[in-house]
């Protein structure tokens, strides 16, 4: 019986080590890709990593060349990526690697904003944007049913753009009272091993046949989530409202590129704009 292999790029990160360990769970044999093979794998230790059964290897999304001897060494028939920054094919070099050295099916992380026609999606909206071209990329490479694109919303974790300000007890943000669902990394990376594991396409009674919309369970404020984080540390924390400008510079201050922060802080202030009419949180989503 051929075993299968997946191997998860991206790793090292929160939803990258969250699919890993999920596969694992699931009976996949997974292999580790990462830009630096002695960086340490949330929730694995080397103990841990070793017992499970865990291998590594060395790649970098952007370098096709890697990509490919990362998936031979490998012997990897299904994949778990993310959309990489820094290509000036959208990733096309890469995704061919990854078909060439046997990847039959793959899951991509993806981006909520990717709505409608992709071909459609202008550059200025650039998180969107970027996504939606490799995932048309991928149409055009792997095949419609070659792939799933999981398209999450708001991750919790965006909460540490604002850590320096928690340590000052301010926070600076536009909008404030804008609402996001807060989505779990862990439980995105738990739907992509899920789909790995069943090389599943999602079912046609929830309209699409490879995209998956994933939100977290409540929407909150951005004044209620700081709020919230006030209330794990016992401190109070304030919210001070600021210019789109102010809200981008304390993204960038986050570790986020300029291109992200700012067409993150561009999409809040849409929906601001559109209020009631904010169709954000209006489209149908895939329970698993």
């Amino acid at each position: 019986m051929t075993t299968t292999t997946a191997i998860v790029f991206g790793a090292t990160g929160d939803v990258g080590s969250a699919v890993a360990l999920r596969a694992r769970q699931l009976g996949l044999a997974v292999a580790l890709a990462t830009r630096s093979l002695t960086k340490p794998i949330p929730g694995l230790d080397i103990k841990l990593e070793q017992s499970l059964g865990f291998t590594r290897v060395e790649a970098d999304l952007t370098q096709p060349a890697t990509v490919y001897d990362a998936v031979v060494r490998a012997k990897a028939n299904r994949a778990f990526i993310y959309m990489a920054y820094g290509t000036s094919d959208h990733m096309r070099s890469s995704i061919s690697a990854l078909k060439s050295a046997g990847i039959e099916f793959l899951v991509l992380l993806s981006s909520h904003g990717v709505q409608g026609d992709k071909r459609a999606i202008l550059p200025s909206n650039y998180i969107p944007w970027s996504n939606a071209q490799v995932e048309i990329v991928l149409e055009e490479i792997m095949g419609s049913n070659g792939f799933v694109a999981l398209r999450p919303a708001y991750f919790a974790s965006n909460t540490l753009w604002w850590k320096s300000m928690i340590r000052e007890r301010i926070v600076k943000t536009a909008y404030p009272d804008l609402q996001f669902d807060w989505i779990s990394p862990k439980d995105v990376g738990y739907v992509g091993a899920a789909l790995l594991a069943k090389s599943a396409t999602v079912s046609s009674d929830v309209l699409y046949s490879n995209f998956v919309y994933l939100c977290g369970p409540e929407l909150l404020s951005q004044r209620d989530a700081v709020l919230a984080v006030g209330q794990a540390l016992d401190t109070a924390i304030d919210v001070v409202s600021v210019t789109e400008d102010e809200h981008v510079q304390a993204i960038r201050e986050g570790g986020e590129p300029e291109e992200v922060a700012r067409s993150s802080v561009e999409m809040m202030s849409i929906r601001h704009q559109q209020g009631p009419r904010d169709p954000t949180y209006s489209a149908p989503f895939y329970e698993m």
